[in-house]
């Protein structure tokens, strides 16, 4: 899991990730990590939110904004 540290000045809510070829892993500060698929999230969503998590801005509230589908890891 690589970090997320948001370029923003207030905290994110968002403290890691992970990408794949059709998924990323994002983790929450309450611990929680959450998947996000082409098939869940959608394809345009999923690549968004890996372009977000690269350049450490938005990703949170790009989540709280357009609700995309996920699927909760242990």
């Amino acid at each position: 899991m690589q970090p997320y540290k948001s370029n923003s000045t207030e905290p994110s809510g968002v403290t890691g990730y992970e990408i794949g070829k059709n998924f990323i892993n994002i983790q929450f500060s309450d611990g929680s990590v959450y998947q996000y698929t082409y098939v869940t999230a959608g394809t345009a969503a999923v690549e968004t939110m890996k372009q977000l998590a690269q350049k450490s801005q938005g990703l949170s509230t790009f989540i709280t904004q357009h609700r995309p589908g996920f699927k909760q890891l242990d």
